[in-house]
């Protein structure tokens, strides 16, 4: 990888921490997330660019971990229905609202 490629992942990876620092809500950070990701998927940017926009930014900005946190809360309630329910919910409302961004990404261009 080069240098260049490497400092623009950086910079792309602080720019969504900052962002993400400013959003206590983890559902609408991932739809954002889940939809610029599609967006950007359907634009077939370069190869770098890509990685950057991906692995760089999105990985930042949209949290697994708090994705994880918040299953895990409910996982330790014990309440199994909502856990079940919270799980399946969030991975559809996810792939969706991805789908939609790259359909609006295709429709664009």
């Amino acid at each position: 990888m080069k240098i260049k490629s490497f400092s623009g992942i950086l910079f792309a990876c602080y720019i969504g921490t900052f962002l993400r620092a400013f959003i206590n809500n983890s559902l609408v950070v991932s739809i954002f997330g889940s939809f610029f990701f599609g967006f950007v998927i359907a634009k077939r940017l370069s190869y770098s660019r890509e990685k950057i926009m991906l692995n760089g930014f999105f990985s930042s900005f949209t949290s697994f971990s708090g994705f994880i946190y918040f299953l895990y809360k409910i996982f330790n309630q014990g309440d199994w229905i909502k856990f079940i329910i919270s799980f399946n919910s969030i991975i559809i409302i996810n792939l969706f609202t991805m789908y939609f961004g790259f359909w609006i990404s295709r429709k664009i261009t």
